[in-house]
């Protein structure tokens, strides 16, 4: 099959201005549940894209796990790729691409570091194999083989037995928006797209997009 002549026509729903929220939390809050209620494939998951040094963009899957007016919080190893470039360029873009509901929210802002007190919080309430594991795993960094990630789980696991601490290398961060886009796939490609960018300290100003 030719992959070029790929194509759908998105006739599920649309998305206007007098039907949408003015607050674009309040709109994220709304697909999210309807992504949950109807059973799409982890609504959680989100592209989170950063930037290096090397002004290479970089790409890769993570789940959000706390997302209020303050932003979306995800958890991960502070020393991974997507760690180091962060600590050069603080601002990032996430997306959520709900497929079965032909729904797309980006959204764009500056990334912090979450508490030691929300990051430990976070820790304890994963199952125990997730913290051993965070500690097994050297992320982003070469290894030889499976083995190492094995022979590291089972040494922390006997160092550390019911009780691991967090690692001082894992954490959360919270990108906090400054622009959102919903976008809802429309027939004949003629799509809806919404934006919402800050304007001040609380505005925010919503527009659409030519899609």
């Amino acid at each position: 099959m030719n992959i070029a002549d790929l194509r759908k026509s998105y006739e599920k729903a649309e998305l206007s201005e007098d039907a949408s929220h003015a607050d674009p939390l309040r709109q994220f809050d709304q697909w999210l549940n309807e992504a949950i209620v109807a059973q799409v494939p982890e609504p959680n998951a989100m592209t989170l894209a950063t930037v290096g040094s090397d002004l290479r963009p970089s790409t890769r899957v993570v789940l959000i796990k706390g997302c209020d007016a303050r932003g979306i919080v995800w958890y991960t190893n502070y020393e991974s790729r997507k760690g180091r470039e962060l600590a050069g360029n603080p601002f990032a873009a996430l997306q959520f691409h709900w497929v079965e509901l032909e729904r797309v929210v980006r959204i764009e802002g500056r990334v912090e570091k979450t508490s030691d007190e929300e990051s430990d919080a976070y820790f304890h309430s994963r199952p125990l194999d997730s913290r051993i594991g965070a500690w097994a795993s050297p992320q982003s960094e070469v290894i030889e083989s499976r083995t190492v990630l094995v022979t590291n789980a089972a040494k922390y696991g006997a160092q550390f037995l019911l009780k691991p601490p967090r690692p001082p290398h894992w954490g959360g961060y919270r990108l906090v928006p400054a622009e959102w886009q919903f976008w809802q796939g429309r027939k004949s490609r003629l799509h809806d797209r919404l934006r919402y960018r800050r304007e001040g300290d609380d505005a925010w100003v919503r527009e659409r997009l030519a899609p």
